[in-house]
């Protein structure tokens, strides 16, 4: 599987190339020694997206021979500064846009505060990641079968419900749990700042935010962490986060509880957003148009950035042990995660309407 994966991905760019008019041969290198690259970060400075980008973007100047300056604009659940990189940014290849799950979710599911289109990007850099959910020790759980059994009132700080956050959701109500989530976070920082000032019992954070942020709240008995959202593997099939083995994913947890495998028009929404919101997550896009030559010398430096023994040393320690990919890979996963099936798109939406008054 993992041989043909390689295969399509060479066919792809190969593809891609041909389709602007050149052969991978002939994209010739274009000097961006010396200038000044905008990464806009479109969520505050302390959450997962911006701990990955400022580990990146060092490292990234160091191959490019480029100054990385990072953009950040909260607001909208990610979706303010995805409009305005997408009203804004210019081909030049001297602006980049780092998304994330929240960007994507909103776009899928035809929110109406999207101005922006996935169609108008091109990908130079895909990032996997996972999440793990906790909750406070005050609730008197130390796992999510007895934090279900329990079932105490546990309020949760949200970036919006058709945010990355609608994967939480959907999971908590799936399990039965008495979670009131309160909207208005402009990231998963927020979120976490609501957690430890007491007014929220319940929050998860994406895997390089959880390893910096809330590892030091674990030690100290601040926190519990009861579940991740797990991985895939090979074959597409969930198993356990290999950056938290200890824990379980979400659909152990449910079988746990409600004693069988989770199944039907729920779960294959869930899993269906799970995948394009975790195991192709996080994205640094150019806008469409911008030379072909420019982004064989991004998708090169990034190529050799995995190579330095900086990245090498601190990637596990700073975002995980998920894969970073470039070149063909990277719009491989580009695809998939701006892709839902109908179906799940369809019960989504309805859920949505339903659960939480959001209007389409």
């Amino acid at each position: 599987m993992r041989q043909t994966f390689r295969i399509a991905a060479i066919g792809l760019a190969a593809a891609t190339l041909a389709g602007l008019g050149l052969q991978p041969s002939q994209a010739t290198a274009e000097d961006l020694k010396g200038k000044t690259i905008s990464w806009t970060i479109p969520f505050g400075e302390g959450g997962g997206s911006g701990r990955w980008a400022r580990f990146m973007a060092p490292l990234l100047e160091k191959q490019l021979g480029a100054t990385v300056r990072l953009k950040f604009v909260p607001g909208g659940g990610s979706t303010k500064g995805a409009n305005l990189f997408a009203d804004r940014a210019e081909a030049t290849g001297l602006e980049l846009l780092g998304t994330s799950g929240s960007t994507q979710f909103p776009f899928l599911l035809g929110d109406p505060r999207v101005k922006y289109d996935y169609a108008q990007w091109t990908p130079i850099l895909a990032y996997a990641t996972g999440g793990v959910v906790y909750i406070s020790p005050k609730l008197g759980a130390k796992t999510a079968a007895e934090l279900v059994k329990i079932n105490p009132e546990m309020k949760y700080g949200s970036q919006g419900a058709t945010s990355l956050d609608l994967v939480p959701l959907l999971a908590f109500e799936m399990l039965g749990m008495n979670v009131k989530a309160v909207f208005g976070m402009k990231g998963r920082a927020d979120g976490r700042k609501a957690f430890m000032t007491g007014e929220a019992q319940i929050d998860y954070q994406t895997s390089a935010a959880y390893l910096s942020k809330v590892t030091p709240l674990v030690k100290d008995g601040t926190a519990v962490p009861i579940m991740s959202w797990g991985a895939l593997d090979a074959d597409g099939k969930l198993v356990r986060d290999p950056n938290f083995p200890e824990l379980p994913h979400f659909a152990e947890v449910y079988e746990q509880v409600k004693g069988e495998k989770p199944s039907g028009p729920a779960f294959d929404a869930w899993k269906a957003f799970f995948v394009a919101g975790f195991p192709a997550q996080k994205f640094v896009v150019v806008p469409k148009g911008t030379p072909a030559a420019i982004i064989k010398v991004y998708e090169t430096a990034i190529a050799e950035m995995f190579k330095d023994p900086e990245y090498e040393t601190n990637k596990e320690k700073q975002i995980g042990q998920y894969p970073q990919v470039t070149g063909a890979e990277a719009q491989l996963r580009f695809k998939s995660a701006t892709y839902v099936p109908p179906a799940a798109k369809e019960w989504v939406r309805n859920w949505l309407t339903t659960k939480y008054n959001v209007k389409f």
